[in-house]
């Protein structure tokens, strides 16, 4: 992976998706690929786990003679192309390597990536990977190898030649393709401006500017007398154990389905029109690098899954990133007990329910979020006016203009 030099440079790598027009005849075609790949998976999981209690070695050598050895002697594996099925065999051995990785370093079990699971039939989405030499662009259309060919939306244009494509399926049978491209730096006017954000529950981001801040949107919450009918309608239909689903309850399924995919498209939506304003107006960002996953196991589970803090500090990354902005992931820690006048520090961490901040020390008074998100651009090394005596201790902060940038 690169990092950008100077302006307009490579980033890395990034995913622009597409939906699909799928006739029937290219769905059986790309249904039949599929179920090719789910068997060398399955395949793939049989022999590492032969190979474990063998006491043998099982890395990418060996599953590219397996699979070799698969081709040669079944007639209707050799009938779909090799390149997606290769792909199932790197993907796999990355996963494998991955979850022994985590096992030699002894990392928490909550923390492991896990050894690779069977792939069972009517729960694994299929999903295809094709390189560079497997499919091509040809007047607008998707032609894969086997000689499968695709209509593409083109909903916005390919800023380069994609260098792979990965077409896949969701859960309402909606096909996509996801190309893979170099990214480059858009390069935005600067503006001299920088800015602290502070992520909470109350309202997603709040922001040293008071025109920035990005309220719950509460799309989760409009949707739930929707998505609740329709689960009602799941339990009364649910099949007993055993017996295939009727067609109510498939129909009721894929209705809370749709809901789903609604909510998480506007969450996505809105995370992405308040990332780009705030890119805009903005040359420094101090983000707190704040992890809401523990937050699944308190009372406030519910209304923090809704207000998609992940999603939205993903965006703005990705976003600042895009635009070549400075980002500086400020660690949480003590931001809410911290001045950003004086820098003093309570002695015992505030309850959620107090969201005024008074100072002991200078007698400052100001929203809680509102100190973090200044404490943010203090840590960052970006002082605010009124704020030179903060205190500058505190844990390290990550720029994400660092090497080692995971890409979108």
């Amino acid at each position: 992976m690169t990092t950008p030099s100077k302006a307009g440079g490579v980033i890395g790598h990034a995913r622009y998706t597409y939906r699909l027009r799928v006739s029937s005849t290219a769905r059986t075609a790309l249904l039949a690929e599929w179920v090719r790949c789910r068997w060398i998976w399955n395949e793939c999981c049989a022999r590492s786990k032969k190979a474990y209690a063998d006491g043998e070695a099982c890395g990418p050598a060996r599953l590219d003679k397996m699979l070799t050895e698969a081709r040669a002697a079944n007639t209707w594996l050799r009938e779909g192309s090799s390149v997606p099925q290769q792909q199932v065999v790197r993907a796999f051995a990355s996963s494998r390597a991955k979850a022994l990785k985590d096992i030699r370093d002894r990392l928490p079990q909550r923390q492991r990536a896990g050894m690779p699971r069977h792939k069972k039939k009517r729960v694994a989405a299929p999903s295809l990977n094709y390189t560079r030499h497997g499919f091509r662009l040809k007047n607008g259309r998707l032609c894969l190898a086997g000689g499968i060919s695709l209509t593409v939306v083109w909903s916005r244009g390919l800023p380069a030649p994609p260098s792979s494509v990965r077409v896949h399926r969701d859960n309402l049978g909606h096909w996509y393709a996801s190309f893979v491209v170099s990214a480059t730096v858009e390069d935005l006017p600067a503006t001299g401006r920088a800015i602290g954000i502070d992520w909470g529950v109350r309202e997603t981001a709040t922001t040293t500017s008071d025109a920035h801040d990005l309220a719950h949107p509460g799309h989760g919450r409009n949707a739930a007398q929707r998505l609740a009918r329709y689960q009602r309608m799941m339990a009364r239909r649910k099949p007993k154990r055993g017996q295939p689903a009727s067609k109510g309850y498939e129909k009721a399924k894929r209705q809370a389905a749709k809901v789903h995919k609604k909510v998480a498209r506007r969450r996505q939506d809105t995370s992405r029109k308040w990332a780009k304003r705030v890119v805009t107006d903005h040359d420094v960002l101090a983000v707190e690098d704040f992890r809401p996953k523990f937050l699944a196991k308190t009372t406030m589970a519910r209304k923090a899954a809704d207000a998609a803090i992940g999603a939205t500090k993903a965006a703005l990354i990705e976003m600042g990133r895009k635009h070549g902005r400075d980002i500086r992931l400020v660690h949480p820690a003590h931001t809410t007990m911290d001045c950003a006048q004086c820098g003093a520090r309570t002695k015992h961490a505030l309850p959620l329910s107090e969201r005024t901040y008074t100072c002991t020390a200078c007698g400052t008074v100001s929203p809680r979020d509102k100190n973090s998100a200044r404490v943010m651009l203090i840590r960052a090394g970006l002082n605010p006016a009124g704020a030179d005596r903060a205190r500058a201790a505190g844990p390290p902060v990550r720029s994400r203009r660092e090497p080692g940038i995971p890409s979108r």
